[in-house]
């Protein structure tokens, strides 16, 4: 089999897993939102944003140099897996067992800080499971990967109907997530055992030669974290957990969304890595520019989608008291469309070992983002974050972009994206025309966006968006 048509398998897989997960971690999110009504969701977010905070921090870059270190060692893949798993132990440890310490010392009900604590291994354990994605990703074999997140969210959804059987509450619901990442990592961890032998390693040689490359990485990630996530946390402090509710209902969607550019990177950003240390400039281009073509097809329907649909697709995952975040959805799926469109030149920056070059650009992205999250939370509430949101998100896309272009005298080719919003149009023009009694079931909803990407995969190819290479690629053929 071909690298290209392993890549194609793997990436497949990988999709069909993300979704499979996907589906039942939204299964498990309406369950939960019916349960804890706007009130309860929105302490519950209240949590699980608190804990990010430190999750994000005890990161230290780690998970993005995984795959770049363990590209092209082999002979010294063990050892370098089991200190980066190590290292990645004792700085969860350390960050995220600060959480329920500090906790106590914020005006929360007393309800969110025990869920704090009682999240807190939630974290310890999905952190630990990067380093075996690392592993997956870099021997294209995320099925496995994939296998442990469809079974670890049987068991979150499990939890979450005893939660609601039994009357357990929110902490039912956190005890819930905690279970459900302790199967994941155990399951990661059984897999990852048929590639590589992963132990705790503490060698401060290789401790130190992580750090030297991570370093750069964590600190663009600790500035990452102020505009991905204060704005959630200062909404908290300053404004009603039903708010907060609302927010973090079409928050949720805007997660599922975006982990999806986040993916295929992981997947891109070996291969990358290996044309940049192969000299190989042709094929680093032609990969980084066939990346952000797919990832421009993907995001444009997003968008103008969500401007019709963004309703009905609330009401659906979260239940009718949530209606009202659908105006949010609206407005922060343009956040999204720039995580699609600035994400693989991110990686891109990873794959060239350019990250101390580009932390002053998350340095002001960051800053800048939490004077504007001050300023404009407290007046506008959560249309102030979503639209900081945005500008963060879209900022961090056009610097990396001008920097990458800069630095490998890349010239982005444009084509691709705007065959995506010409593609676009006709769909959009579809929805506005289409009848809104259909899409008030959930029969309906479903019926309609599939409609709605016919029109838009058929117009894709009217404009030659994709050739009659890639659809042999998908028939498998050689």
């Amino acid at each position: 089999m071909s690298l290209h048509q392993q890549i194609f398998n793997n990436t497949i897989i990988q999709i069909i897993g993300k979704l499979s997960s996907t589906a039942l971690n939204l299964a498990a999110f309406a369950m939960m939102t019916r349960a804890l009504g706007k009130n309860g969701f929105g302490e519950y977010t209240t949590i699980i944003t608190f804990l990010s905070f430190f999750a994000i921090a005890a990161d230290l870059g780690l998970t993005l140099v995984t795959a770049q270190m363990i590209s092209g060692h082999k002979e010294q893949e063990n050892k370098i897996l089991g200190n980066l798993f190590g290292l990645r132990l004792s700085s969860a440890l350390l960050f995220i067992g600060l959480a329920p310490v500090l906790i106590y010392f914020f005006n929360y009900s007393q309800e969110i800080k025990l869920g704090v604590l009682l999240a807190s291994a939630s974290f310890i354990f999905t952190a630990l499971n990067q380093i075996m994605i690392g592993l997956f990703q870099n021997r294209l074999k995320m099925g496995r990967s994939a296998w442990a997140e469809i079974l670890s969210r049987f068991i979150l959804i499990i939890g979450v109907i005893l939660s609601i059987r039994y009357d357990w509450g929110l902490q039912g619901m956190v005890i819930s997530t905690s279970a459900a990442s302790l199967a994941s990592f155990l399951l990661h961890f059984y897999f990852a055992r048929h590639f590589a032998n992963i132990r705790p390693r503490f060698e401060m040689f290789w401790w130190k030669k992580i750090t030297a490359l991570s370093w750069p990485i964590a600190i663009t990630i600790s500035f990452n974290l102020i505009y991905l996530r204060a704005d959630t946390l200062i909404l908290s402090l300053i404004k009603t957990s039903e708010e907060v509710g609302l927010y973090g209902a079409a928050y949720k969607i805007i997660d599922v969304l975006s982990s999806l550019p986040f993916m295929f990177a992981g997947i891109i950003l070996p291969l990358l890595a290996v044309a940049w240390q192969q000299q190989n400039h042709k094929n680093f281009h032609k990969i980084l520019q066939k990346s952000f073509d797919y990832l421009a097809i993907a995001a444009i329907p997003l968008v103008i989608g969500t401007q019709f649909l963004a309703d009905e697709i609330i009401i659906l995952v979260a239940g009718q008291d949530f209606e009202e975040a659908g105006t949010i959805l609206r407005v922060l799926i343009w956040a999204v469309a720039a995580i699609f469109l600035g994400n693989m030149m991110s990686h891109a920056v990873i794959a060239i070992g350019e990250q101390k070059k580009v932390i002053k650009l998350y340095i002001f992205t960051g800053i800048s983002s939490l004077i504007a999250y001050i300023f404009l939370i407290p007046r506008f509430s959560y249309f102030g974050a979503a639209a900081v949101t945005i500008y963060s998100e879209t900022l961090i896309a056009l610097l990396s972009g001008i920097f990458i272009c800069r630095r490998l005298n890349f010239k982005l080719n444009l084509i691709g994206l705007s065959k995506a919003i010409g593609a676009s149009l006709p769909m959009g023009l579809m929805l506005r025309l289409w009848p809104h009694k259909i899409i008030t079931s959930s029969l309906g909803l479903g019926l309609t966006i599939l409609i709605a990407g016919l029109i838009y995969f058929i117009f894709l190819w009217l404009l030659k968006a994709f050739t009659n290479q890639d659809l042999k690629l998908i028939l498998n053929k050689k």
